[in-house]
């Protein structure tokens, strides 16, 4: 792949606990991963699986949502984040304390375990 992307975090979520319960993140980073060659979510799914299987990931698919969704920790770096995957892109959302190490990881392993590159994007949302 020509020039790797940075993984730099230009915003970063902030966590509050409203006293309805539950938590809630203001601004943040999104990276968008699109493989150059369509993938269905289900394969996109089955490989993103594959890699954390590998590790040094854990995760979890923590709640049922019509989409893919997983809390993944890298034991190697420490980095906490989530990914989703939803009409053919992986998405890495950064949260408070995620550092580009463990992103950049991840990242790297799913290109290992693919043919063709992957089209990488950030989306920020800044606070309110």
């Amino acid at each position: 792949m020509m020039g790797e992307p940075s993984f730099a975090i230009p915003v970063r979520p902030t966590r509050t606990y409203p006293y309805s319960g539950g938590v809630e993140y203001d601004g943040g980073t999104v990276f968008q991963l699109t493989p150059r060659a369509s993938r269905s979510t289900d394969e996109l799914a089955s490989l993103v699986e594959s890699v954390l299987d590998a590790g040094p990931y854990r995760y979890g698919d923590f709640i049922s949502l019509p989409m893919p969704l997983f809390l993944v920790r890298d034991d190697e770096t420490g980095d906490v984040f989530r990914v989703s995957i939803r009409d053919g892109t992986v998405r890495f959302h950064v949260l408070p304390e995620t550092e580009s190490a463990g992103l950049r990881a991840l990242y790297e392993r799913l290109d290992e375990q693919t043919e063709g590159d992957w089209r990488v994007q950030s989306d920020t949302e800044t606070r309110e």
